[in-house]
């Protein structure tokens, strides 16, 4: 058989047929005094293992192991370890499908925030920060401080991410929490167009350091200039506003001290 008529008699391409050759997985047949190389039953044989092999979703590296002679791992051993990486992504999916079907619920009725898809405990604090109907409150502040939550929760691992939930939960469960991040957004959006020696940087300073859970701030000190992640978020704001959460970090790692 030529490669054409080999890939055909498999169902595979003749690109196909050359990576595999490339790759070692398919041995490749001597050419013939005509320059053309003839395939035998043998070839399209393990041509379809590999095929078989690959449809049943085994990377070519593990082909390779099924197929070498010598091998450590038999093709039992390979199929159950593919059967365990199936079932884990059986229950990624269906966790995935969960949360979706959970965001469509809150966009249909409404209650998608405008920073994207983040989990149902956040998208319910941020609810609780705007009021429960949502209506008569704006603020570009409490917009940014929610930008920056949705950008935390995403990066955070899982256990970072369980803490810091914990944490605002616990802040916004305080009596009167929601009246004074309102109070605070209110006069941190003032000091927009504020020199950063505004007398009123030092008040919102001290409103936000009381308001920040200590949990969020890490306690390994790094809160300087080296820190991209707070460079970037000072680079958004205002100067007097850039001052007011500067100040009040430091006096939580101060408290702590």
């Amino acid at each position: 058989m030529r490669i054409g008529e080999l890939a055909t008699a498999v169902g595979v391409t003749t690109r196909t047929v050359r990576h595999y050759h490339h790759l070692g997985l398919l041995p490749e047949p001597e050419r013939r005094s005509n320059g053309y190389r003839d395939y035998s039953l043998r070839h399209a044989v393990v041509l379809a293992r590999i095929r078989r092999l690959t449809e049943l979703g085994l990377g070519l590296a593990e082909v390779r192991d099924v197929l070498a002679d010598d091998a450590g791992r038999d093709l039992v051993e390979v199929l159950a370890e593919l059967d365990e990486d199936l079932a884990r992504q059986e229950i990624a999916i269906r966790e995935r499908r969960e949360r979706l079907g959970a965001l469509m619920n809150e966009a249909e009725h409404g209650r998608l925030p405008a920073e994207g898809p983040v989990s149902p405990e956040l998208a319910a604090l941020f609810r609780e920060m705007t009021g429960r109907d949502g209506e008569g409150y704006a603020s570009a502040m409490a917009a940014k401080d929610r930008e920056v939550l949705a950008f935390l929760e995403t990066a955070a691992g899982p256990e970072e991410r369980e803490r810091m939930m914990a944490s605002l939960r616990s802040a916004f469960e305080m009596p009167g929490a929601v009246e004074r991040a309102r109070q605070m957004y209110a006069l941190l959006d003032d000091l927009a167009d504020a020199d950063t020696d505004d007398p009123r940087v030092e008040e919102a300073a001290r409103m936000l350091a009381g308001s920040i859970p200590e949990t969020l701030v890490p306690d390994n000190g790094d809160l300087d200039e080296h820190n991209s992640v707070l460079r970037a978020l000072y680079a958004d704001f205002a100067p007097a506003q850039a001052e007011v959460v500067r100040r009040a970090l430091r006096m939580v790692t101060e408290g702590r001290g």
